[in-house]
């Protein structure tokens, strides 16, 4: 026999091999038979998962919400629903499988990542797309949750113009990455320049520069982050101190 408690710590502590053979091997007289009779039969709502999560997470101000996707690869299935084609950025091509949006939790120590919350992605379904999904996910957290989590860390994906606008108007601070091509003005006199054109001088490599982000109608922070492999990324915050560094924005 298996009980939710244990598949969902087996799922928290367990990021990589989530398969039933393997939870079966590191639980007494539990079989592979078990586990999927148990998954087949038993359904992990959103806000089970938020239960869970709830006893074991630190909410203090300076705590942080991450909301990123993954896709739970399906390959050789065909007739599971919600299984659809779409990009994995582990595997870096489209592959056959479930979309999950999730909201993790974070208290800044090592290992201190919980999940709370979570969406399928479903478009063919629901007709959301990712986007929309993070927004219920950042409202929920602070409507229905309560969470005191300041500071809220996405990937490029969720840079959208209207996902910052919501973080900002609820007086969050996000930090997030950007694609080459968005557009910033760092004047009125040239307009908006691609971020390319931005010029990295050493004063900037370390404070970052105040700039406009295209379609978004407050000041944010931006930082040229060089890594020692070249490789590049443009960090945005729309924290303005000014104590704030580029060490800071890439820790």
């Amino acid at each position: 026999m298996i009980t939710q408690k244990q598949y969902v710590e087996y799922r928290v502590s367990t990021p990589k091999n989530c398969t039933c053979t393997y939870l079966a091997e590191h639980l007494e007289d539990v079989s592979h038979d078990v586990v999927k009779d148990f998954l087949r039969h038993k359904r992990f709502l959103p806000r089970e998962v938020g239960k869970l999560g709830k006893d074991r997470i630190e909410d203090r101000k300076d705590a942080c919400l991450i909301v990123d996707d993954r896709v739970h690869e399906k390959r050789d299935s065909r007739f599971i629903d919600l299984v659809r084609a779409q990009y994995s950025g582990n595997e870096q091509r489209v592959v056959r499988g479930i979309g999950v949006v999730s909201l993790v939790h974070s208290g800044g120590k090592e290992a201190d990542f919980y999940p709370i919350d979570y969406r399928i992605y479903a478009p063919d379904v629901d007709g959301k797309t990712k986007n929309p999904h993070f927004q219920d996910l950042f409202v929920h957290a602070l409507d229905q949750k309560q969470l005191r989590a300041r500071t809220i860390l996405v990937d490029g994906w969720y840079a959208a113009a209207e996902n910052l606008k919501v973080i900002h108007r609820r007086k969050r601070t996000f930090f997030t990455t950007l694609k080459s091509n968005r557009l910033v003005s760092l004047s009125k006199e040239p307009g908006y320049v691609h971020l390319e054109a931005v010029e990295g001088t050493p004063a900037r490599l370390t404070y970052g520069v105040l700039v406009k982000l295209k379609e978004v109608s407050f000041t944010v922070r931006l930082f040229k982050l060089v890594a020692p492999d070249g490789d590049l990324d443009w960090v945005i915050t729309n924290d303005l101190e000014e104590t704030l560094t580029a060490q800071v924005a890439k820790d």
